[in-house]
């Protein structure tokens, strides 16, 4: 299963974002997500996890855990990011605003900025459709994209061209002008 964070809006405390199930090369929608902000260097519970995919796991063991396990039946671990250089303990979770976060990604059925509704619904809707799969065994990702943020310009840089390339372009010209020069003509002998 692959699972993508699509990161659309920043702020100086928050990051507005759409999780979405992309397995078998589709796009469905599963729920709003709510982060920390972006920085450049790391502060404990005030920072997102940098963009890039990583493997979920179930944690088994935890405040987390055992709060969720006394409060849903079905709750078998808590959802883990794996592996994220400097991070540790990313949960996906349920929580409304940035102070609920501490760098995990809340889960949301609505969205505004800094603040993410009706997170219970969101949280078991996509816990009940991921959980399943990674306790099977098999292998589920999230990839974090950073639609978010500053747009860098590209600049168009244009190769060098051979002179074989040249030749072509000025063959084509000619035989471009050939033919403008026949419809001219063409044009001028028409009777009206």
């Amino acid at each position: 299963m692959k699972l993508e964070v699509l990161r659309f809006n920043s702020s100086d405390d928050f990051t507005n974002g759409i999780l979405f199930n992309v397995s078998n090369n589709t796009r469905k929608f599963l729920s709003y997500t709510l982060e920390d902000e972006a920085r450049t260097v790391k502060v404990a519970g005030e920072t997102r996890i940098p963009a890039g995919e990583y493997k979920l796991s179930l944690k088994k063991v935890g405040g987390f855990h055992t709060r969720y396990s006394k409060k849903f039946s079905w709750h078998i671990g808590m959802l883990k990011v794996m592996e994220v250089p400097g991070f540790t303990e990313i949960l996906l979770h349920i929580g409304n605003d940035e102070g609920d976060t501490a760098g995990c990604l809340l889960l949301g059925k609505t969205s505004q900025d800094n603040f993410i509704g009706r997170s219970t619904d969101a949280y078991t809707e996509v816990y009940k459709i991921v959980a399943p799969v990674v306790e099977s065994g098999e292998e589920v990702t999230i990839k974090y994209i950073d639609y978010d943020g500053k747009i860098d310009q590209q600049k168009t840089v244009s190769k060098p061209k051979s002179e074989d390339n040249v030749l072509e372009e000025l063959q084509q010209i000619k035989k471009e002008l050939t033919a403008l020069r026949k419809a001219w003509i063409l044009k001028g002998l028409q009777v009206d």
